[in-house]
């Protein structure tokens, strides 16, 4: 539970002012004994703790997704197996698993999303590591628009979308290869661009560094570059842009 939603609930007579003062108290995280569980990362940061699935024994996966979600109601996991969702999904029955994102989560219903984050991608191939990316942002509450199979071989495809590409507050940009496209996307919009390299390409791509190397090394100004089929990273960073974005809007028009 959010610490606003708390004193929310406390202004409403919903829940005690001990009860709050109770919540306040707890240390900040949870001795599993395998894991401490951050419980109040998002009152730092804006942000809960995300669970990373891959290698983890299914006991240890089952017990934090519980945990988890028995606080705050919902749980999102990236990099998980079907094995994993199986295993999850006997503790928490409810559970989604998407086999291209592999991300597997649990969320409460009607969230509102905010503002707009465009997710690019080169290729159909690197669909995985963008739809990481925008189910991130989603989750963390943005409005996503998916923008797939535009790369720079074929550029009237990217340029039939410019308008909607330039109208989001943030731009993930998905490629492998030679990793083009997020420098010809940084040189025609005024916000900024995200790259996001993908490990997709023949040998000298070298597992997605032939691509890392050249959106590091962009030309275009503008351009932040995450790390090798890092979509987790690219959501999150761009939902940051994204609520900053928006709470600027929302502030200039308080001011009008």
């Amino acid at each position: 539970m959010e610490a606003r939603e708390i004193l929310e609930q406390v202004r409403d007579g919903r829940i005690s002012v001990e009860a709050a003062e109770g919540y306040f108290r707890r240390q900040p995280f949870e001795e599993l004994g395998y894991a401490k569980l951050d419980s109040h990362r998002e009152i730092r940061s804006g942000f809960p703790e995300v669970i990373f699935c891959s290698g983890k024994a299914d006991a240890f996966l089952v017990s934090i997704y519980r945990k988890v979600y028995e606080a705050s109601g919902e749980a999102f996991g990236t990099r998980a197996s079907y094995r994993q969702y199986e295993a999850v999904k006997q503790e928490i029955p409810q559970i989604e698993y998407d086999e291209i994102s592999r991300i597997l989560k649990v969320e409460k219903p009607g969230k509102q999303k905010i503002g707009k984050i465009a997710v690019c991608t080169a290729g159909t191939a690197d669909i995985p590591v963008a739809e990481e990316a925008a189910q991130t942002a989603e989750y963390f509450g943005s409005l996503v628009e998916r923008i797939y199979d535009v790369g720079v071989s074929g550029l009237h495809r990217l340029l039939s979308r410019l308008e909607s590409i330039q109208d989001a507050h943030c731009v993930i940009a998905v490629a492998g290869m030679e990793g083009a496209l997020a420098s010809v996307i940084g040189g025609l919009v005024k916000n900024p661009v995200i790259a996001v390299p993908t490990s997709i390409g023949y040998g000298a791509s070298l597992q997605g560094l032939s691509a890392l190397l050249t959106m590091i090394n962009s030309c275009a100004n503008g351009v932040a570059t995450v790390n090798i089929d890092n979509g987790y990273g690219a959501g999150y960073l761009a939902t940051q842009i994204n609520r900053l974005a928006w709470k600027g809007r929302e502030n200039g028009r308080e001011r009008r």
